[in-house]
């Protein structure tokens, strides 16, 4: 099991080689960064792909835990201190909406995103001791994340997962076989980035009137989440636990633009080897409507997943990773004994472009996690 999961290399393509024909491949015709991005999320055929990953944009038949239905009805709920200066201030919000309109994405991203999905690290800068652990991205691809396999990397508009300081030097070293080295672009199912461990929250922003953009957005949180749930499940699988994280919501994402908002859950469905991962719509609105009623709705809730939710889903997972052996320091101690420390090496698939350059057959992989197989073996 553990060597199912442990980190792989990251393979790089030709840059002389020509595109494939992918099934998904951005049209030619895309010009901004933020249309590239999204090509392949508009494409019909993209949620069917999904599904045949076992990602499914509904709910289970099922559904989620009556625990998990308490606990983010208290997220929607449960006060929170909201900013007295922002532009969602009462003489300024209209305004700002009005001119959010018919603007494109960065627009939306820099006078809006902050005031729905308030920023971690701000947050954690301007006293919130307890959120010192989150660390978050901006536009940045989930280059440290095994991809489902056929489908492009995440690249979320914003996100976050905890950073490397918020574990022990026991732990990281339990995680190690995990995940790799992320620095030589090692890949593993527990990171997104190259400082980002264990996602649990995502947020798209639009910019168009047309619904179908939100729909895009969905479609890249789930992408997005169901590897950040993944990621949960394999941890909790390798130490036996798996049955604690079922029909649980794990993780959430925020899509929106200048007028609409969507929240949901994601959790996964496991029975036996077959796991699912499905979404749970928690909350759609208009914080444009009603004078502003709700303008404050999504940022109260995700204030409340940092302070109310994050610390648990910290706790189980440091709970579960001080359970996994040392399998690093296993290894390492019976290449030392057998004095093959310096010569065990592993075949790997080279791209065109490697074997052209490198004139080689064979390479030895130094990241631990690329070599357990064949030592073990």
């Amino acid at each position: 099991m553990y060597e199912d999961d442990r980190a792989r290399r990251r393979s790089f393509p030709s840059l002389g080689r020509k595109r494939s024909n992918s099934a998904l491949s951005s049209p030619t015709t895309l010009t901004t960064p933020s249309e590239v991005k999204s090509a392949q999320y508009r494409d019909s055929r993209f949620q069917p792909l999904l599904e045949t990953k076992g990602v499914f944009m509904d709910k289970s038949e099922d559904g989620i835990t009556v625990e998990s239905k308490t606990c983010y009805m208290a997220l929607l709920t449960s006060e929170q201190t909201i900013p007295t200066e922002s532009l969602f201030r009462d003489e300024l919000f209209e305004e700002t909406c009005r001119n959010a309109a018919n603007r494109n994405e960065a627009r939306v991203v820099r006078d809006i995103l902050p005031l729905i999905v308030p920023p971690a690290e701000i947050l954690a800068a301007n006293g919130s001791a307890g959120l010192k652990c989150l660390v978050e991205s901006i536009n940045e691809g989930w280059s440290s994340s095994i991809p489902l396999t056929g489908i492009p990397r995440p690249q979320p508009d914003y996100s976050v997962g905890f950073r490397q300081k918020a574990f022990t030097n026991d732990q990281l070293t339990k995680l190690k076989p995990f995940v790799g080295d992320p620095l030589a672009d090692d890949q593993s199912f527990f990171m997104a980035t190259k400082y980002m461990y264990f996602p649990f929250l995502t947020c798209e922003v639009k910019c168009r009137l047309a619904s179908s953009d939100l729909d895009v957005a969905d479609c890249q949180n789930a992408h997005s989440m169901a590897l950040a749930a993944q990621g949960i499940v394999k941890l909790f699988r390798n130490v036996g636990r798996e049955n604690e994280v079922h029909r649980q919501i794990v993780s959430f994402s925020v899509s929106h633009d200048h007028h609409w908002v969507r929240i949901y859950g994601y959790y996964p469905v496991i029975d036996g080897k077959d796991i699912k991962y499905y979404r749970h719509p928690i909350h759609e609105f208009s914080f444009t409507a009603m004078d502003g009623k709700e303008k404050w709705t999504a940022y109260r809730f995700v204030k409340n997943i940092y302070d109310n939710w994050m610390p648990d889903h910290f706790k189980r997972i440091c709970s579960a990773i001080d359970q996994l052996p040392n399998l690093d320091l296993e290894v390492q101690a019976l290449s030392k004994s057998n004095g093959l420390s310096q010569d065990l090496g592993i075949q790997v698939e080279l791209s065109e472009a490697d074997s052209e350059s490198l004139r080689m057959d064979k390479v030895t992989i130094p990241a631990p996690a690329k070599r357990r197989k064949e030592q073990s073996g």
